[in-house]
């Protein structure tokens, strides 16, 4: 973490926050609101976090206006219309560089001699690139990363060590591939034949747009035929299945351990949260959103806001959840009625 020194004013300038208390006071390091010290800035972005921050000792706060009410005593608070993004936004004045790749290629990486290196490309220790790839202008191949048969990885795109890149896939440019991705193995087909499960040949491949960033050990499967497709500005967790055939929309989140099976299409903008499943050949309309652990079996239209398994609509979510208890209150009630009929009838 860079070593800076930064006043509340600037912050609030930074952020475009409203601020109260002290303008001149001083942080030099950011924090969680928990385990923040009086040089730290720190944020609560919830209603829900309001005892935590009173106890904390972080000298500067980042909330959102629900917490604009809570007391200076000791820190200064700077309200904002969205804590995240504006506490990110400092965060990154703090942020250190990653070491720079050095240009050029590796002396113990293995190059095929028909492949296609642009200018200004890192290429890492023991990485392979396979004849016919291309690798673009400022592109970084890391350490151990394989680039098969006639693939492309595009300029300023940056593959962490471990990354593999199998034959004839494309990934675009200024993309982020973190440690450990799997980009192009075969998805998974087989069917019954005389003497057991035959494979399906997989012919097809994967592209990745640009600007699209996919977390550690991620897994997007090559195509039956044809293309698997994750489109632009696209960002993925670590430890994500994108199955053979899917298409993700631009913009679209997907979350960890979240799985895509075969041939379902994500619209723009959708939000697949963490451990959700999406059936095979459904369509996820643009901006839609799916919760955490939820099984979508079904089409959903664009807007949908679906939890639970077999996924449904937040109110019906509600009402099935509420129900077994308004039938226990109603029980008491038959209970206690009966009761009374009894109690009169003697």
């Amino acid at each position: 973490m860079k070593q800076i020194v930064m006043t509340a004013e600037k912050i609030a300038e930074i952020t475009g926050g409203t601020l109260y208390g002290d303008p001149k006071r001083e942080i030099n390091e950011v924090s969680g609101i928990k385990d923040a010290a009086a040089n730290h800035l720190s944020f609560a972005g919830n209603k829900k976090y309001e005892e935590l921050l009173n106890s904390s000792a972080a000298g500067i706060v980042l909330v959102n206006k629900d917490l604009a009410n809570v007391s200076t005593e000791n820190r200064t608070i700077i309200v904002c219309d969205n804590v995240d993004y504006a506490f990110a936004k400092v965060t990154a004045l703090f942020a250190e560089e990653p070491p720079a790749p050095v240009p050029g290629i590796h002396p113990t990486a293995a190059v095929d001699p028909t492949a296609e290196i642009g200018e200004n490309v890192s290429i890492g220790a023991n990485a392979v690139i396979e004849a016919g790839a291309k690798i673009g202008d400022n592109a970084v191949i890391g350490a151990l990363c394989y680039i098969g048969h006639d693939a492309a990885v595009g300029a300023g795109t940056v593959l962490y060590p471990g990354v593999t890149v199998m034959y004839r896939c494309t990934v675009g440019a200024k993309c982020i591939i973190h440690p450990g991705v799997v980009i192009g193995g075969d998805g998974f087909g087989f069917v019954p034949g005389p003497n057991g499960l035959v494979k399906v040949p997989q012919t097809g491949i994967v592209t990745i747009g640009n600007d699209v960033e996919i977390g550690a050990n991620t897994t997007i499967d090559r195509a039956r035929f044809g293309k698997t497709v994750i489109k632009d500005n696209v960002k993925i967790d670590d430890q994500v299945m994108v199955a053979h055939n899917v298409v993700v929309g631009e913009s679209s989140i997907l979350v960890a351990q979240c799985g895509i099976a075969g041939s379902a299409e994500l619209g723009r903008g959708v939000i697949i949260a963490g451990q959700a499943g999406i059936n095979g050949h459904i369509y996820i309309g643009d901006g839609s959103q799916v919760a955490g652990t939820s099984s979508v079996v079904k089409t959903l239209p664009p807007g949908s806001i679906v939890v639970g398994t077999p996924a449904e609509s937040q109110r019906e979510f509600i009402a099935r959840v509420a129900m077994p208890k308004k039938v226990q209150k109603l029980e008491a009630k038959l209970k206690e009625l009966e009761a009374k009929l009894k109690e009169l009838s003697k």
